[in-house]
């Protein structure tokens, strides 16, 4: 609320020319706080906004600011106004900018940077987008197992003010090869002369090519201050921290929320998004639903002459279908949850579908039950037993293929939340339409 309060106000002094009062009131702010005024702001307000601040609070600001607003500033400022803030940033920040960026402008930006913080960020490009080797950042500080624990404490000190973080320390032998962890507490609580071998817990690593939401979600749920990343021959390449990882995660859950209710994520906030954004985040999602509902239509014209015969099935198709996607929406979601936390794997996929078809029963026993005996209160018998078979069947059905459909999706290396709650609901609405026709012509003889 403070956020939007000062938004308004900066944007309402730009508004009337007064550019001092401007700076001025975003100059008062933590820098955090600064460039969370400067994200709710629209382009062209935030560019002058940017513009009024001093530049050495500029520089702090431009660091915490959203990827695709840095990317914006750099747009329509120029490398040249920009440079300075892009060079403070750290390599991990400065890849994800870049990827935002158009190439001829990224090419710039780092002709500008200094040799040191070229090769820094060199590090992290030469990884595959989306891996943790991106998010890492190759600005750490280790000790070698070998070493006494008070000249550890002196490297620490000589080097690490240019580290990300001092307080979660990587342990290596002399050829850089990762063999532990340390916290700064116990290194400077021990004897000096103690080596650093005696302190160290085994580590809890990455992979510079692993997928980095893994390697992140692995990172928060264990609480690691820092993730030592190691490339494919064990050596240390970098670290992941405990905030970029929860960034990671954040950025994900987002993804998949909204990938869950068929659309894909905005990558600016709602109010500031344009018409074609907003729409191409949602059309493609619908034309997929379109076609798939196709399904459902066709089982209904093959059944149409079961219908006519016995219209009072016609009434029971929405609350059948519902209960099927509802399901298979549940399943799916619980599934995708299990396989982002690595409970679940892809040679699971018998378990999960053993365990997932159990579950559909149970709960298609206790509905059908219901299903029963008020349809066949309301009708007969025997329609009463078709509800309630029905039942039972779907659940079974969209259970299991709810809980497989993830599985089978991280098998082909697609994101398992692109089997989204709408299209998973679609194809059991069709599997389910097929059960209870089928089940309706044994039972009622038509």
């Amino acid at each position: 609320m403070q956020t939007a309060a000062t938004a308004k106000n900066v944007q309402q002094a730009i508004e009337r020319g007064h550019l001092a009062d401007a700076g001025a009131e975003l100059a008062a702010l933590p820098a955090q706080d600064a460039a969370a005024v400067l994200d709710a702001l629209d382009r062209k307000t935030r560019t002058i906004a940017f513009r009024v601040l001093p530049k050495d609070r500029a520089v702090r600001v431009f660091d915490h600011l959203d990827p695709d607003a840095q990317a914006d500033l750099v747009s329509t400022l120029g490398t040249a106004d920009v440079a300075e803030a892009f060079d403070h940033l750290d390599p991990d920040d400065r890849a994800e900018l870049l990827d935002e960026l158009p190439a001829k402008i990224a090419k710039q930006l780092i002709r500008n940077l200094s040799p040191a913080e070229r090769e820094a960020t060199a590090v992290v490009l030469g990884f595959p987008r989306g891996s943790v080797g991106r998010r890492m950042s190759p600005e750490y500080i280790h000790v070698f197992d070998d070493e006494r624990c008070g000249t550890a404490v002196e490297r620490v000190k000589r080097r690490g003010r240019d580290a990300e973080t001092i307080y979660a320390i990587p342990v290596t032998d002399h050829q850089r090869r990762l063999v532990g962890v340390v916290g700064l507490r116990e290194i400077l609580l021990a004897d000096p002369d103690e080596p650093v071998a005696d302190h160290a817990n085994p580590p809890i690593f990455a992979r510079a090519d692993e997928d980095a939401e893994s390697a992140a979600r692995r990172c928060v749920d264990r609480g690691v201050l820092a993730m030592p990343v190691v490339d494919h021959e064990g050596r240390l390449i970098g670290i992941l921290t405990l905030d970029d990882a929860a960034e990671v995660v954040e950025a994900a859950r987002d993804e998949d929320e909204a990938r869950a209710g068929a659309r894909e994520p905005l990558r600016t906030p709602y109010l500031q998004s344009s018409i074609l954004a907003i729409t191409r985040a949602r059309v493609v999602w619908l034309f997929v639903l379109a076609v798939s509902a196709i399904l459902t239509v066709n089982v209904l014209e093959v059944f149409e002459g079961t219908l006519e015969q016995k219209v009072a099935l016609a009434l029971f198709i929405p609350l059948l279908t519902g209960i099927g996607g509802n399901t298979g929406s549940q399943a799916a979601t619980t599934v995708t949850r299990a396989i982002a936390t690595e409970e679940v794997t892809g040679t699971d996929v018998a378990r999960v579908a053993f365990k997932e078809v159990r579950v559909g029963l149970t709960m298609g026993a206790a509905l059908g039950l219901v299903g029963f005996g008020v349809a066949g209160l309301a009708y007969d018998r025997g329609i009463g037993t078709v509800i309630g078979l029905t039942i039972v069947s779907v659940c079974a059905v969209a259970a299991t293929v709810g809980g497989v459909m993830p599985l089978a999706a991280r098998a082909i290396k697609v994101d398992p939340a692109v089997f989204s709650t709408p299209f998973i609901s679609t194809f059991c609405d069709a599997t389910g339409l097929v059960i209870y026709f089928t089940i309706a012509k044994a039972v009622l003889g038509i």
